[in-house]
């Protein structure tokens, strides 16, 4: 089965690169780990290594080509056994992928979107000086262990720490 290659993301942050030069051409041997492309970030040039062993079955980004999105296969490895007759159609695997990942970040949307309206929904403002807006109570580790034990309740107790953090002394008392 061939083995797509694709456009790697160098940094958290990168959606699209330059293919600045390819290292290797159709019909050469490769093994993982082997350097098979140079590619152009706004920050860098990296060189791409081959995750896979196999023959350079097809190259499908051309050299010099400016602004290839993430995951876009850049070239096509054919495993022993395998001719060019076996790669298919490769715009319609690259399709079917970006498919994939449009519809999970559409429903990761939706799922953060329903867990912020159950949130909002569940919590009711509380009007005590030692919460904030996010309504956590802050309190030492020990604190809170120690006031877990003695089955004492934080939002009752004035902190006396900086910023009115509650502290051991404030749970002890």
């Amino acid at each position: 089965m061939p083995i797509n290659v694709t456009m790697p993301a160098l940094s958290p942050t990168m959606t699209e690169g330059n293919l600045a030069k390819w290292l290797v051409k159709e019909g050469d041997t490769v093994e993982a780990g082997d350097v098979i492309a140079e590619i152009e970030t706004d920050k860098a040039t990296m060189e791409v290594e081959a995750v896979d062993e196999g023959i350079v079955g097809k190259i499908i980004v051309s050299e010099g080509t400016a602004s290839v999105p993430v995951n876009d296969v850049i070239a096509v490895l054919l495993e022993d056994g395998e001719s060019a007759d076996d790669i298919g159609n490769v715009s319609s695997a690259k399709s079917e992928s970006e498919k994939d990942v449009i519809s999970n970040e559409q429903s990761k949307e939706k799922s953060s979107q329903k867990a912020e309206q159950k949130d909002s929904s569940s919590q009711a403002p509380r009007n005590d000086a030692k919460v904030n807006k996010s309504d956590r109570i802050f309190a030492s580790p020990l604190a809170k262990r120690i006031a877990a034990e003695k089955g004492i309740d934080l939002s009752t107790v004035k902190g006396s720490g900086t910023r009115g953090r509650i502290v051991k002394d404030d749970v002890v008392n």
